[in-house]
């Protein structure tokens, strides 16, 4: 059986945001083969910082399921998770995650302050880094090239 990414979904979503004027990442929450969530980010559409794709789709998940914990979900999300998104999806209990490119600036997985290290965080995800990548960076070159 080989390996069934979902990572395209999520660039979808962040192609969506893009076009939105958002900062083009998105994400999608993959639960028993099937999507159960999907989005993009909309901080600024919404005025909430914490709007993030990531979140959305884990409130998203959690509101549908009616629960709090998304043990054995996969999460698809086209960049590295920010500190504030790694801690959620720890708390969620996310058990794997998919990210496409890395975060030097913003990052809180493999770079920066690399939440799923700390003894503070009591549930790590499987992590794979570098699904989509060059797809990924490409749409937030893009949009940062046109921001200048």
């Amino acid at each position: 059986m080989g390996f069934d990414t979902h990572m395209n979904v999520a660039l979808r979503e962040a192609e969506a945001a893009g076009a939105r004027g958002e900062v083009p990442v998105g994400a999608c929450l993959v639960l028993d083969g099937a999507i159960v969530a999907q989005a993009g980010n909309r901080c600024r559409e919404t005025h909430d910082p914490t709007a993030h794709a990531e979140m959305l789709v884990i409130r998203a998940a959690c509101a549908l399921l009616g629960q709090e914990r998304l043990e054995g979900a996969a999460l698809y999300v086209t960049l590295e998770p920010c500190p504030m998104c790694a801690a959620a999806i720890a708390n969620a209990r996310v058990a794997r995650l998919y990210y496409g490119a890395g975060d030097p600036k913003s990052g809180g997985v493999a770079q920066g302050p690399r939440i799923f290290d700390h003894a503070q965080c009591h549930h790590v995800p499987e992590i794979y880094e570098g699904i989509g990548a060059r797809a990924s960076a490409a749409l937030l070159e893009e949009f940062f090239a046109g921001k200048r």
